[in-house]
């Protein structure tokens, strides 16, 4: 049996964790020198030595094998603690998408595979990971922990999500980012991934959310999901077409080249002033497309977590 051919004939998401796995080792294997130590047995039991730290736990037989200084690793100990948060409102499900598939993904759809494959990681790390996921309430919240059952309990909670036909319309991100700063007590990695759209409220009442997740000092990464081709460049052909707002019911009739030039002044002018204000809070702000590979994300998450350390 050809087992990536028969993945593909399955829903997605059927097989979640699989599948993140493959984007994790894929991720690896385009990796020809790294300075990341994480994805081997090995690295369940080590750490590179830096400098300062007490040479009690260094491992000398490995240090005679590799010359180089690595220290112990127990395993029972949690390295990092780390809090997914996902936008599940009914902007996410753009892109419209017949059957979803590595090749063909809308926001959500990456989001969902890109925690995945985040928790595929953290667990091999032996970190604990938390899961909140908002629309039109706090739909679910899970603190942080690294048992396996925890894993597969989140594994079947993104499942259940992906697999959603009727998501909720309108949603208050700001409210629901207060909310969730609130309950995530003990200093984390916080890795948001969202479209950055809301039904109501200010940007500043976003902003302020954003800056909300940075107390206790928490660290932040911000994956801003779009479809860049169409949400960013507005690029439509240029025939009537009705713009519907899925989280409002708002709808516009109209050709697409006679607001482009406008339409791309004001998009620009939001994601510069998001990019500054995560700069100005020390939020890690990253755009992603959902055309794009996994490789961004797995990149960035790393080089933010050895900071975190």
């Amino acid at each position: 049996m050809n087992l990536q051919s028969e993945l593909h004939k399955a829903s997605l998401f059927q097989n979640l964790e699989l599948l993140a796995g493959q984007v994790v080792e894929g991720f690896i294997s385009g990796i020809h020198k790294s300075p990341f130590h994480g994805f081997s047995a090995e690295f369940a039991e080590h750490k590179i030595y830096n400098n300062g730290e007490s040479t009690k736990h260094i491992d000398w037989k490995l240090y005679a094998k590799t010359d180089k200084l690595y220290t112990k690793r127990y395993e029972e100990e949690t390295n990092l603690r780390c809090h997914m948060i996902l936008d599940n409102s009914a902007s996410m499900y753009y892109p419209e998408v017949g059957k979803l598939s590595l090749e063909n993904l809308n926001k959500i759809g990456f989001g969902v595979l890109a925690i995945a494959s985040l928790m595929n990681i953290l667990k091999r790390q032996r970190d604990a990971v938390g899961l909140s996921v908002y629309s039109d309430q706090y739909n679910f919240y899970s603190s942080e922990k690294s048992s396996e059952r925890h894993h597969q309990m989140l594994l079947a909670k993104l499942s259940e999500i992906s697999q959603e036909t009727k998501p909720a319309q309108q949603t208050e991100t700001y409210t629901y980012l207060h909310q969730i700063a609130e309950k995530i007590k003990r200093r984390s990695l916080i890795v948001l991934f969202t479209d950055m759209f809301q039904s109501s409220g200010d940007d500043g009442q976003l902003f302020d959310a954003l800056r909300h997740l940075k107390y206790n000092k928490h660290e932040v990464i911000l994956f801003h999901i779009m479809d860049k081709e169409t949400e960013y460049s507005f690029d439509f052909e240029n025939t009537p077409k009705r713009f519907l707002d899925v989280e409002t019911g708002n709808h516009i009739d109209l050709y697409a080249d006679s607001v482009k030039e406008a339409y791309e002044k004001e998009v620009g002018s939001y994601f510069s002033e998001l990019r500054l204000k995560c700069a100005q809070y020390k939020i890690k702000y990253v755009e992603v497309d959902v055309k794009d590979s996994f490789s961004l994300i797995m990149n960035t998450f790393m080089v933010e977590r050895q900071k975190f350390m």
